[in-house]
C-alpha cells in the first residue's frame, strides 16, 4: 500500500501558530504529523485545487469530494439521507474498520437492543460528527473534509483502534443552503491580498445572512419541531442509530476565543441527568488538553445554556445521548482583525479540527462510562414514568384535521408512541370521540421528551435563557390536551391504531347552485387560494348560516367560502374544484339553493367578494430574516401563495398600488424616510390593508394608523425596583426585563373576521418580546388581549406579567378605504405555531369583511 509519511515540524509550527496563521501549504498541516497517510486516498486539496481554507468550500464542492474519498477507502460508506429546499444532497458518512462495515446492520440492531435494556453485547460506541449547522460559521464544514480524510487515510494502531472500537457517522454540512450562500459571498469578496478590516465588505454579510436555510429559519431550532427537510432527514437517521456522543459545531464572534461544554450547569434542562453533565465535562478534559497543547484560549461553563430540547447539543440529552457543543471565534470571510490579533479562516478550521480529534480521543478513553450511561439513562427513565403522578395525554381536535395531523407526524418521527381509542368515551364528565382522539403515554422510552414537549412550567431555578422557556406543541398547535392521572388509563379504551383524520370526499353535483367549504380546517386557506390563482370566483361568509345541499341541510360557520355558479366561472371549474379539494383534504358541499334555512343567504351583501392578493412582504436590511422567513414559508408552503419579497430601502420606487396586501414583521424602523411614510399611509387610505408585527406594530402605532399605544422602555425599565441592586446582578435583571420566549393566553373575539374559524376563545400566542400595546378605547378593534393572567407556559417574570395583564396582542382598526391590523406576537413562529398562524391568512383573505 502507498503511504505519505508526514515528518518535520508542520503540526508544532500549527500548535504554536498565533492566530493570523493566514496560509497553509498543504491539507496535511492541519492533521496529526507523526502517522503515515494512505496515497490511494484522495485529499481534499487534489480534488478542490487547492488546500482546504484558501476559499471557503461550496456545499457541490463537499459532496464531490466525499463521493470520491468513499470510492477510495473500505472505510468509508456514503448516503443521501434527503434534499434541502434548494434540493441539495443531504450527506451522511459512516466510517469504521473495514470488519465492521461488513456487519453494520447487526451492529446498529445490538446496540439499539441495548439500549432497551437487553443484555451488553461488544458493539462499538457510536458517534455523530455534525458540522455547521449555520451556513455563515463554515470552519466546521471545512474541518469536516479533513476529519474525513482523516478517517479514510489515517494508518497505524490509533486510527485501527479507533475504527475498530467505534462507528462514526459525520454529517459534513448541517445546512446547505446556508453555507452555499455564504461561501458565495466570501469568495466574491476575496483579493489577492487579504483585507482584514473588519469594516471591509466581506465581513458585513448582506441580508439575509448564509446563516439560515433556504427559508432564512434558523436550523439549529428546529431538531425538536422539524419544520424542514434538513431536518426531517437527520433526526430519522439519528432515531436509527442512538449516538452515543453528537458533536455540533458552531462559530460565534470574532473578538471571541473558543468554547465547548459544558455550558452554565444551573441552565441544563431538568429532564436531562446530572450524569449528562458530568461525561461532558469528562469528554472536556481531552478538549482543554488538546488546545493548551496548541497555545489556543478557550472557556466553558460560562456561556450558553442546554436548555430548549430542540437544538443539536440538547435533543440527544433527551434521549442518552451526550450532546457537544464548540464554538469557534468566526473569521467571517478569509481573515479579519480581532481583539486577540488577525483571525485567519484556516486558524478557525484547525480549532475545529482539534477538537474534533480530542472528541475521539476522549470518547475512547470513556467509553465504558458513556455506554453505561445510555443504557442506565432507559432504565432510570422508565424508572422516572413509573413514578410519575400522570399516566399520559390525551389530545383531541374535532374540526381541524389538518393540524392535527401535523402535530402527529412530528410527535411519530421522534418515535412517541401513540394510541388511539376503541370507541367514544367519557372522562371527568367530558365526551371524546374515537375519530379525533390520540392517547400519548407517558410510560415509554420517550418519556423525558414528552414532559417537555407537554411541559406547562412556569417558575425556573435560573431565569436567563439563551433561546426559548417553552416549546409545548399541543399549545402551539392550537391543540386541546388533558393531563390522565395514573388510575385513569386503565379506563380508556386504547387502540393500537390511531384515527384516520381523513376527510370525506367532496360530493360535487353537476348544476349545483354553488358549492361551499368551511374555513375551520387549517388548510383552507390553501384551497382557497388555489381556486382564486385558477380564476374562479368567490365569496366568503361574514356568519354563519345554514344551506341547502344534496345531502339536507348543512351548518356553515363564519369564514365559510361559496364558490356560486351565478358569478360565471371559468370553464372546467368544477374539475378545478374537485382538484383542489382533494390536495388540500377538505370537503366542498354542493349547494341547491341561495335560500339558507338561517342566517343570510347566498346573495347578501354580508357574503363579500374575494379577489386574488397580491401580497408585499417587506425585506432587506433592517428587517427581521427570521420573521419574514417565517412569513414567507408559512405563506409559500402552507397557503401556496406567491408573496413578492421587496427590501425596505425599494419602496419609496414601488407603485403600491400594484399590491393589495403589505405585510411588515419586526425590524429597526425609527428612521424610516418621511416620504415613504406619507406613501405607506396614503396607500392605507385608498384601501390597503397592512399587517404589521412587532416593531412594525409600534411603528404603525407611532404614525397614528393603529388605533393603539405602547409602552416607553422607560415604563418598562421602572416597573422593576433597582435600587438595591449591586454591579454583579445586571445579567440577572436583563433576564428579567426579557422575555425569551414564553405563551400567552389570549382571550380572542371569535365574532371579528380575524377570528374566523376558531372555535374556542382562549388562544395561545408565542411571545418573545417584552412590548406591552394598549388598544385605543374604542369598540370593535380589539381581536385578542391577554387574559390578567396570561403566563400559560415558560418565563416572564412577575414584573412583566403585571405589565402584559389585560393588554391587547392584536389590533385591526380602519384607516380610510384600508385597513391596519397589528400584533405583538409571532404569529407564524418558526414554522410551527399552526395555532396563530391562521390570524395571518384571516388578514389575508377575509380582509373584504372587516372593510365594510
Amino acid at each position: 500500500m502507498n503511504k505519505i509519511t508526514r515528518i518535520g515540524l508542520g503540526m508544532v509550527w500549527l500548535l504554536t501558530a498565533p492566530l493570523c496563521l493566514a496560509q497553509v501549504s498543504s491539507d496535511l498541516d492541519y492533521l496529526p504529523n507523526d502517522i503515515q497517510y494512505d496515497a490511494n486516498v484522495p485529499t481534499p486539496e487534489s480534488v478542490l485545487g487547492y488546500p482546504v481554507g484558501t476559499w471557503h468550500v461550496r456545499h457541490d464542492q463537499i459532496v464531490q469530494y466525499l463521493y470520491k474519498l468513499a470510492e477510495s477507502s473500505p472505510r468509508v460508506s456514503i448516503e443521501e439521507i434527503g434534499r434541502s429546499h434548494e434540493h441539495r444532497p443531504i450527506l451522511l458518512l459512516t466510517f469504521s474498520s473495514e470488519q465492521n462495515h461488513k456487519n453494520l446492520p447487526s451492529l446498529r440492531q445490538s446496540h439499539l437492543a441495548a439500549l432497551n435494556g437487553n443484555k451488553q453485547t461488544a458493539s462499538p460506541l457510536v458517534l455523530w460528527m455534525g458540522y455547521s449547522v449555520h451556513g455563515n460559521e463554515p470552519s466546521g464544514a471545512n474541518a469536516g473534509l479533513l476529519v474525513a480524510y482523516y478517517l479514510a487515510a489515517a494508518q497505524g494502531p490509533k486510527i485501527e483502534k479507533l475504527l475498530n472500537e467505534t462507528v462514526i457517522l459525520l454529517e459534513p454540512a448541517l445546512n446547505p443552503d446556508g453555507l452555499s450562500r455564504f461561501a458565495q459571498w466570501a469568495n466574491m469578496h476575496k483579493g489577492l491580498n487579504l483585507v482584514s478590516d473588519p469594516n471591509h465588505r466581506e465581513h458585513r454579510e448582506g441580508w439575509p445572512s448564509g446563516r439560515t436555510n433556504h427559508y432564512w429559519f434558523d436550523l439549529n431550532r428546529d431538531w425538536l419541531l422539524l419544520t424542514h427537510p434538513e431536518s426531517r432527514a437527520r433526526i430519522s437517521k439519528f432515531h436509527e442509530w442512538r449516538p452515543h456522543v453528537l458533536t455540533d459545531f458552531h462559530e460565534m464572534g470574532t473578538n471571541s476565543t473558543f468554547f465547548f461544554q459544558p455550558g452554565i450547569p444551573t441552565r441544563k434542562n431538568p429532564w436531562t441527568p446530572d450524569e449528562n453533565l458530568e461525561l461532558t465535562h469528562d469528554l472536556g478534559k481531552f478538549h482543554a488538553s488538546a488546545l493548551d497543547a496548541a497555545g489556543q484560549l478557550y472557556y466553558t461553563q460560562e456561556d450558553f445554556d442546554d436548555f430548549y430540547y430542540g437544538k443539536g447539543s440538547t435533543y440527544p440529552d433527551s434521549m442518552g445521548s451526550v450532546g457537544i457543543l464548540f464554538e469557534q471565534a468566526s473569521s467571517r470571510g478569509h481573515l479579519q482583525d480581532s481583539v486577540h490579533g488577525p483571525l485567519s479562516f484556516h486558524a478557525t478550521i484547525q480549532n475545529q479540527v482539534t477538537t474534533s480529534m480530542s472528541t475521539f480521543e476522549g470518547a475512547l478513553a470513556n467509553a465504558q462510562q458513556l455506554k453505561r450511561f445510555q443504557q442506565g439513562f432507559a432504565a432510570q427513565t422508565e424508572k422516572l414514568a413509573s413514578k410519575d403522578k400522570l399516566s399520559g395525554y390525551l389530545l383531541t381536535e374535532e374540526k381541524d384535521k389538518s393540524r392535527f395531523k401535523a402535530l402527529l407526524a412530528i410527535l411519530k418521527q421522534h418515535h412517541i408512541r401513540m394510541h388511539g381509542l376503541s370507541k367514544d368515551m367519557e372522562l371527568e364528565g367530558r365526551s371524546y370521540a374515537s375519530d379525533n382522539t390520540v392517547f400519548v403515554p407517558l410510560e415509554q422510552p420517550q418519556y423525558r421528551l414528552i414532559k417537555s414537549i407537554f411541559s406547562t412550567r412556569t417558575s425556573f431555578n435560573d431565569n436567563t435563557f439563551y433561546d426559548v422557556s417553552n416549546w409545548n406543541l399541543p399549545l402551539a398547535f392550537d391543540i386541546d390536551f388533558k393531563e390522565v392521572e395514573k388510575g385513569a388509563w386503565r379506563k380508556l379504551p386504547l387502540s393500537d391504531s390511531l384515527p384516520s383524520l381523513v376527510t370525506e370526499a367532496s360530493d360535487l353535483a353537476d348544476g349545483a347552485y354553488a358549492y361551499a367549504f368551511s374555513w375551520q380546517d387549517s388548510n383552507a386557506p390553501k384551497l382557497l387560494q388555489s381556486l382564486l390563482a385558477a380564476g374562479i370566483k368567490v365569496k366568503v361568509a361574514g356568519g354563519a348560516f345554514t344551506a341547502t345541499t344534496n345531502h339536507g341541510d348543512i351548518a356553515f360557520e363564519a369564514g365559510s367560502v361559496i364558490i356560486p355558479r351565478a358569478l360565471a366561472q371559468p370553464e372546467g371549474w368544477r374539475a378545478t374544484i374537485d382538484k383542489a379539494s382533494r390536495a388540500a383534504g377538505i370537503k366542498v358541499w354542493s349547494v341547491t339553493s341561495g335560500l339558507t334555512a338561517q342566517g343570510s343567504d347566498l346573495g347578501s351583501r354580508h357574503m363579500a367578494m374575494v379577489t386574488a392578493p397580491k401580497v408585499l412582504l417587506v425585506g432587506g436590511e433592517g428587517t427581521s430574516q427570521y420573521e419574514v422567513g417565517e412569513v414567507w414559508h408559512y405563506l409559500d408552503q402552507h397557503v401556496g401563495l406567491p408573496a413578492s419579497i421587496i427590501e425596505l430601502d425599494r419602496l419609496n420606487n414601488l407603485t403600491l398600488a400594484d399590491y393589495s396586501h403589505i405585510v411588515m414583521v419586526d425590524g429597526n424602523y425609527r428612521n424610516l424616510d418621511e416620504k415613504l411614510v406619507d406613501k405607506l399611509a396614503g396607500w392605507i387610505k385608498q384601501g390597503g390593508v397592512f399587517i404589521a408585527q412587532k416593531n412594525a406594530a409600534k411603528l404603525a402605532a407611532k404614525q397614528e394608523w393603529l388605533q393603539a399605544s405602547f409602552a416607553s422602555d422607560k415604563e418598562i425599565q421602572d416597573a422593576f425596583d433597582t435600587k438595591t441592586l449591586s454591579f454583579a446582578d445586571q445579567e440577572a435583571l436583563q433576564g428579567k426585563q426579557r422575555i425569551a420566549g414564553a405563551v400567552f393566553a389570549g382571550q380572542v373575539d371569535l365574532s371579528h373576521p380575524l377570528a374566523f374559524g376558531y372555535s374556542d376563545a382562549d388562544v395561545a400566542f408565542l411571545r418573545n418580546t417584552n412590548m406591552v400595546m394598549q388598544a385605543a378605547d374604542k369598540p370593535f378593534i380589539t381581536v385578542s388581549k391577554y387574559k390578567n393572567k396570561a403566563l400559560q407556559a415558560g418565563y416572564a417574570s412577575e414584573e412583566m406579567q403585571k405589565l402584559l395583564s389585560g393588554s391587547t396582542n392584536l389590533v385591526a382598526n380602519k384607516m380610510g378605504k384600508g385597513m391596519v391590523i397589528g400584533t405583538t406576537d409571532n404569529l407564524t413562529f418558526r414554522g410551527y405555531w399552526y395555532g396563530t398562524s391562521r390570524f395571518l391568512s384571516n388578514a389575508i383573505y377575509l380582509s373584504p369583511l372587516m372593510s365594510n
